[in-house]
């Protein structure tokens, strides 16, 4: 079973997301910070993290960045999933590396469909 960390801070869009990929199979850690998610990242070892931009702390934005340039993790899909999906949020997301992005709210058909794509066993 694939494993996908959700970096959420909203506890309506975290149950929403969460049953969407747990119903298509997935399993889901959960958590609602950069600071929660970074030693689930190296403990766990998820096969794809969806991420929100506008979190507590650190940034969606950040974290992508730290992941992406870090040789343990920057194989990891990022996908960004966010309110903020203005064409220059966009590009500023791919420029730090993420593979995706879902404009919020969450159609979960494309959800699945993202996450599918990226979690492929080759």
């Amino acid at each position: 079973m694939k494993t996908i960390l959700l970096v959420e801070d909203g506890i309506t869009e975290s149950k929403t997301i969460t049953a969407c990929l747990q119903s298509a199979g997935f399993a889901v850690i959960n958590t609602g910070s950069v600071e929660q998610a970074q030693p689930k990242v190296m403990q766990q070892r998820p096969d794809l993290i969806l991420l929100d931009v506008i979190l507590p702390g650190q940034s969606g934005f950040e974290f992508c960045r730290d992941l992406k340039k870090s040789p343990e993790t920057k194989d990891i899909p990022v996908v960004i999933c966010s309110t903020k999906s203005t064409p220059v949020d966009i590009t500023w997301g791919t420029m730090l590396g993420a593979d995706a992005f879902l404009q919020k709210p969450i159609n979960e058909a494309d959800l699945i469909s993202t996450v599918k794509k990226f979690t492929k066993t080759t």
